[in-house]
């Protein structure tokens, strides 16, 4: 018998090899059946107790979705305009439309949504706030016909928005938002798509991408992905509501045709804070345009804050933060709208269209603004500013807030204080300026720091509107 010898370095590829085959053959198969019987275990305990199911849309390859928006025919006709405009190859603007597909879909992932995003979204938020819910009526969620695409549209107060909305109907449905380009970083970047949103470029001014942008929106909304939206178009920087944006309700709504297409159904909700965390960087802004911060600022400052708001006690944490509120009003259904308003979105000429698309904003932002909750921190706000330059007890302003909330009821504001805890609440709510800085106290009297006038603007404009 002769005896081969062979060099450690021939030995190393080959076990190399060996080990690869054995991994690609055996141990990877057998992991993905086990991870995805796992996954759609998840699946259907899931969606056996969704009153808004998970669309078949949310499940298609990502790949499949891409292709289904390069090849659309809208998006072909959109590549040759922009390639004769730019004076360039059909080729090369399909491949930019390429790009722009796979930077908009998401790649939905059940499991992660329900049980890291979940998870994630409802600690986060009860870390930082006392979360409460007000005017959530699920019957009316639940009586919605199952076919029927659902749009919940919000007014913007925070970044928290994302977080706390997600959290709170988690047990009704998915929710797929769009995100700004902020998210784009790893490894945010994976975890955002795998929860179900896109990313949008906005104000973008290129028609392309616009085009590709409006048939995602347009298909994901005819294929029933329940959606949120929020139709002031960015955060409110004085804490009024701002004028809607129309893009997104145009990308559902040009196309729609009440007569054969499935109902859409938006749903309003109001969102208030005792204290947004980024009250003080928004003032800034409308006052002076903000320097665009680098990404590892942002990393090391929103770290930095999970920290130390880790550290604090739960009293503390609360005491410091107060209450996060979400109200949900009645549900618009677009059938019904442009049945009584005898309105076809998609036979109207582009102006006659926004026309059209800006009453039912408006309609809905009218919605919204009845439904934002009164908090404590802007019902205190409204009080010291009545009386800005005059010192006053606490005894004194708890009685201007207890005048305030009757009227506020009268007029049928979404207010839910109860008498029992009213004093508490108030008094916690002073106790947070006091921490702040932002109130000044003599001789247990009261006055608004004249510096901060602004920062209690902010907050008495979220409920100006009751005025």
């Amino acid at each position: 018998m002769e005896t081969v010898v062979l060099p450690y370095w021939v030995f190393i590829i080959l076990m190399l090899f060996a080990g690869i085959m054995v991994l690609d053959r055996m141990i990877l198969p057998s992991m993905r059946w086990y991870l995805k019987r796992r996954v759609n275990r998840v699946i259907s305990e899931i969606n056996s107790r969704l009153d808004i199911k998970i669309r078949p849309f949310q499940f298609t390859r990502r790949q499949e979705l891409i292709d289904q928006l390069v090849f659309d025919e809208k998006v072909l006709d959109a590549i040759k305009t922009y390639a004769d405009d730019q004076q360039m190859p059909q080729a090369v603007a399909q491949t930019k439309v390429r790009k722009y597909a796979a930077e908009i879909v998401p790649a939905f992932n059940a499991y992660i949504y329900f049980r890291v995003g979940y998870w994630l979204a409802k600690n986060i938020a009860r870390m930082i706030y006392r979360v409460r819910v007000g005017f959530y009526d699920k019957d009316k969620i639940s009586k919605i016909d199952e076919n029927s695409s659902v749009v919940f549209v919000m007014n913007h107060r925070s970044n928290m928005d994302y977080i706390l909305v997600s959290f709170l109907v988690a047990e009704k449905t998915t929710l797929s938002y769009a995100v700004g380009e902020w998210a784009r970083i790893w490894p945010l970047q994976a975890l955002v798509k795998a929860m179900g949103a896109f990313f949008v470029r906005r104000d973008s001014g290129n028609p392309l991408y616009r085009k590709v942008l409006e048939r995602y929106v347009n298909l994901s909304t005819r294929a029933g992905v329940c959606q949120a939206v929020f139709l002031e178009g960015g955060l409110s920087k004085d804490g009024s509501l701002r004028d809607p944006r129309l893009g997104f309700l145009d990308y559902m709504l040009r196309d729609y045709h009440p007569h054969t297409d499935k109902d859409i159904i938006f749903i309003p909700v109001g969102i208030n804070y005792d204290r947004v965390i980024e009250d003080r960087s928004l003032i800034r802004g409308q006052i002076q345009p903000a320097n665009k911060k680098s990404i590892w600022f942002v990393l090391k400052t929103s770290f930095g804050f999970i920290f130390k708001t880790a550290l604090l006690s739960r009293k503390n944490r609360w005491r410091r933060f107060g209450y996060a509120n979400v109200n949900f009003g009645e549900p618009v259904s677009a059938k019904a709208y442009c049945n009584k308003n005898d309105v076809d979105f998609s036979s109207l000429e582009t102006d006659a269209r926004f026309t059209q698309v800006d009453q039912l904003a408006t309609s809905i932002m009218d919605n919204i603004s009845n439904v934002v909750p009164i908090v404590p921190s802007a019902l205190m706000s409204e009080v010291l500013l009545q009386n800005a330059d005059t010192w006053q007890s606490e005894f004194e302003l708890k009685v201007q807030c207890s005048k305030r909330i009757v009227e506020l009821k009268k007029l049928g504001a979404p207010i839910d204080i109860s008498k029992n805890t009213l004093e508490n609440v108030l008094s916690s709510a002073l106790t947070a300026m006091l921490g702040r800085g932002i109130l000044e106290e003599k001789q247990n009297l009261y006055r608004i720091n004249p510096a901060e006038i602004e920062l209690y603007e902010y907050y008495a404009n979220s409920i100006k509107k009751w005025k």
